[in-house]
């Protein structure tokens, strides 16, 4: 050994002697607190890692005749599943209604979890255009059942289609003549 290795062996020691000589003393009190604390706290329970997250993007058409979810992967390009308002009620009226969105998101949650999907990004739309840029009333309620399924919500987003020039609503120069 050289000597500033057996220096530095020397110094070190002390400081270990020091640390053993002052022993550490509760009170009845702190170790009363302490297993109160320890008491109170439950074991939570372990949560499930899973592999890596599998994300996709769910489409929400929204008119005020029908609501659409169509889900796809990241890239857009596969679908992964596809529901309509319409399917799930009976009456034409009701295709738009904030129940049958509800229905049809759940089919969608169904259909994306057997194919392994873990979170999504919302992309909602409305008609947009010359029509109206306000989702319908299904939108809202099929957020709300997507983000109720147990998957990751990513993003956000508007995507009504809004010309930057206008475009020309049918009906002729002159409008509908009633």
């Amino acid at each position: 050994m050289s000597e500033t290795e057996a220096q530095v062996e020397e110094k070190e020691a002390p400081v270990e002697e020091k640390a053993e000589e002052t022993p550490v003393e509760e009170t009845a009190a702190e170790t009363e607190v302490e297993s109160k604390a320890e008491a109170k706290a439950k074991p939570e329970p372990e949560t499930k890692k899973e592999g890596p997250a599998k994300w996709g993007i769910a489409h929400i058409y929204s008119s005020y005749n029908n609501t659409i979810i169509h889900m796809t992967d990241l890239t857009g390009a596969e679908t992964v599943a596809l529901s309509s308002g319409g399917v799930h009620v009976n009456a034409d009226r009701y295709e738009s209604s904030p129940f049958a969105a509800m229905k049809a998101a759940n089919t969608v949650i169904e259909s994306a979890k057997t194919k392994g999907f873990t979170g999504f990004h919302i992309r909602v739309r409305a008609v947009g255009g010359v029509g109206s840029r306000v989702p319908g009333p299904g939108a809202q309620a099929a957020i709300r059942a997507l983000a109720r399924g147990g998957f990751k919500i990513g993003r956000i987003d508007d995507v009504t289609p809004i010309p930057h020039d206008t475009t020309r609503k049918k009906g002729g120069k002159r409008g509908r003549r009633v």
